[in-house]
């Protein structure tokens, strides 16, 4: 599965952005999608998960409220709608496909496939 990021930009504090990824190649053995954040000098993390069949959504603890994924499966494309945003929101922001299909939370080594990233910049 090869996966397209769109969406970034740099916005102020309080504004809104909404991030999609198209996925294209083997769409079919999509059974999950989510989208990761990396902060500068830091790790990784799981932002927000959702399940290509059921549509269930997971949210990591700061993005739950402000956060909305989604995903139209006629489209491949998984969303990711962020209100209210801050400034330790400032990341580049990855989509990545998994295999798994799961109503529960997933982890990093559930996925397979990565999008190639993009920036979002919150300015205060």
């Amino acid at each position: 599965v090869q996966l397209q990021a769109s969406g970034g930009g740099t916005v102020q504090v309080g504004d809104s952005l909404r991030l999609s990824c198209a996925a294209s190649g083997r769409t079919r053995s999509i059974g999950g999608m989510a989208w990761f954040r990396q902060a500068s000098g830091k790790e990784r993390e799981i932002v927000s998960s959702i399940s290509w069949i059921g549509g269930t959504a997971n949210y990591e603890a700061s993005a739950e409220g402000r956060f909305t994924i989604s995903r139209d499966k006629d489209k491949n494309t998984v969303y990711l709608q962020m209100n209210n945003l801050r400034p330790e929101d400032t990341a580049v922001y990855y989509c990545a496909a998994s295999n798994l299909n799961t109503e529960y939370s997933y982890v990093e080594t559930d996925f397979g496939s990565w999008g190639q990233g993009t920036q979002v910049t919150v300015s205060s």
